[in-house]
């Protein structure tokens, strides 16, 4: 069975939709996931999964101060052994969208494989941006499974 962690961080609700469909879309396909916020995920959560969605609203250009502590906690602890595992990124923003970047550097850090273009939604998640949520989750189920 595919292991999926889906970290994201969330105020005001729009990124935990979208996490949410991320998962239901991971589930679609036959995976087990894990949602955790970033303050809750850890080093063992990263190890132990075969994937992972990152989510994070856009604050002032950059991911939230929740997701980031996470990847600050995790990346010594689990640096070479988290190269190339495969993940999706998703943006909620009220109009700038420019988060993304900072995930990005951080993923590549990490050394992890994006597997799909990530998603950038603006305000809360409408029926056709969960539609692509799922669609990204499906993409990373898949991507593992060949």
């Amino acid at each position: 069975m595919v292991n999926i962690l889906v970290v994201y961080y969330s105020l005001g609700g729009n990124t935990k939709t979208a996490a949410e469909a991320i998962a239901e879309g991971c589930r679609e396909k036959g995976a087990e996931v894990v949602m955790k916020t970033g303050i809750e995920a850890n080093q063992d959560d990263l190890l132990k999964c075969d994937g992972i969605a990152i989510g994070t609203p856009d604050y002032f250009s950059y991911m939230a101060g929740g997701l980031k502590d996470f990847f600050d906690r995790t990346f010594y602890p689990t640096q070479g052994s988290v190269t190339g595992k495969p993940y999706v990124a998703f943006v909620t923003h009220g109009g700038g969208g420019k988060a993304i970047a900072s995930v990005e550097s951080i993923c590549s850090s990490f050394k992890f494989k994006k597997v799909a273009d990530p998603l950038l939604i603006k305000n809360r998640p409408s029926k056709n941006d969960i539609i692509k949520l799922k669609e990204l989750g499906h993409a990373l189920v898949v991507s593992i499974k060949k």
